[in-house]
């Protein structure tokens, strides 16, 4: 819907879900130009719009008027997609609102210019909220979203993490080395920690992006446990790891020993 019929989607879920990769993979197949923008507090205005820059033109100096990212995109057959949205400053939010229709076009105050979008131009955006703020803790540095802009995405979706037999076979292809008896052990652990989430009895997620580390750990040190333990354990709170070393026996049969760091962890 977002590229066939230019529609501004916002897709929202947990960390590492594959939420800005599936609007890139659907970018590439259909050979559509994709820029990521990743809303930290330091983009501002200026940054999206464009300012005033001296430049140097034909050896002399001169001040004009450099477009920014968003001003650039917006002329050309581009897929602009506008990661960590829930992160945004709110002033660098207004200046999104109005293109959020799909013909919306888009005043240059300071060159006195109204920029109609190319028929190509798409707007995407991604967050771990769905714009109400964040409840869980999880994700620091998130905010409610303004309604009135909310308003404007045409489609809102959910993106959660894939079944099981997805998350297999994209470490199996990711890491070909592994035995594929741990690899569906280790995506069987992964299901049971996000249950254990969602009912409120951890405090930390084992995402697809944290299951390719730990594959990638074993690859490296050749021990399932410490490479668990370096890419999860480690930042989980204290009295939550009992229980990830249940959730670990359940799968493994064989007891999470409480490992100690080396120096080769640092190396």
């Amino acid at each position: 819907m977002g590229f066939a019929h230019n529609r501004r989607v916002y897709l929202h879920g947990p960390h590492g879900s594959g939420k800005s990769s599936h609007i890139e993979q659907v970018a590439a197949r259909l050979n559509w130009p994709c820029i990521r923008i990743n809303l930290d507090g330091h983009i501002t205005r200026a940054d999206l719009i464009g300012r005033d820059m001296v430049v140097i033109r034909d050896g002399k100096q001169v001040t004009e008027f450099v477009p920014g990212i968003l001003v650039w995109a917006l002329e050309r057959p581009v897929a602009i997609v506008f990661d960590e949205y829930d992160a945004g400053r709110p002033d660098v939010m207004f200046v999104i609102q109005r293109l959020l229709e799909s013909h919306g076009r888009l005043t240059l105050l300071d060159q006195n210019r109204v920029i109609t979008p190319h028929p190509a131009f798409r707007l995407f955006a991604t967050a771990n909220t769905a714009g109400q703020g964040d409840a869980t803790g999880l994700y620091a540095g998130t905010q409610a979203l303004n309604q009135a802009q909310m308003d404007r995405w045409h489609v809102v979706a959910e993106l959660g993490y894939m079944p099981a037999e997805q998350e297999r076979d994209i470490i199996q292809s990711r890491l070909p080395s592994l035995n594929a008896k741990t690899i569906e052990r280790m995506v069987t652990f992964a299901g049971l920690t996000r249950q254990a989430f969602n009912q409120g009895d951890l405090s930390s997620l084992l995402s697809l992006r944290t299951l390719v580390s730990w594959g990638e750990n074993i690859g490296l040190i050749d021990d399932t446990q410490e490479a668990l333990r370096l890419a999860f354990v480690n930042r989980c709170d204290e009295t939550e790891r009992p229980l990830v070393a249940e959730l670990y026996q359940r799968c493994f049969d064989t007891e999470l020993l409480r490992g100690s760091h080396h120096v080769t962890d640092i190396y």
